[in-house]
């Protein structure tokens, strides 16, 4: 079964629920440095699509925080100081 990308508009979206503390240090360390980034809560209604795009790039596991780059990349639980590094380069900022 192929699984869709989800679409997003932003150079970084974060894939992330409320009661997640990974996700929250991320974006506390995010907002910190006033980095720009959407977020999508999986808990939401709706969000089987979304779901299963998070499994199908973590091994069948729903790891959060996933983050979407706009290129089409994606990272898992990954560090702050490497969302803002793929942000400077998507945007082209030194």
């Amino acid at each position: 079964m192929t699984v869709k990308t989800p679409e997003t508009s932003s150079p970084v979206t974060i894939f992330a629920a409320d009661w997640c503390p990974f996700c929250r240090k991320l974006r506390e360390r995010l907002d910190r440095t006033e980095t720009p980034y959407d977020v999508v809560d999986v808990d939401a209604d709706g969000m089987g699509e979304v779901n299963e795009w998070i499994k199908s790039v973590n091994d069948g596991n729903r790891i959060i925080p996933t983050v979407l780059y706009s290129d089409g990349t994606h990272a898992t639980n990954p560090e702050a100081s490497a969302v803002r590094a793929k942000l400077r380069e998507l945007t082209g900022e030194a």
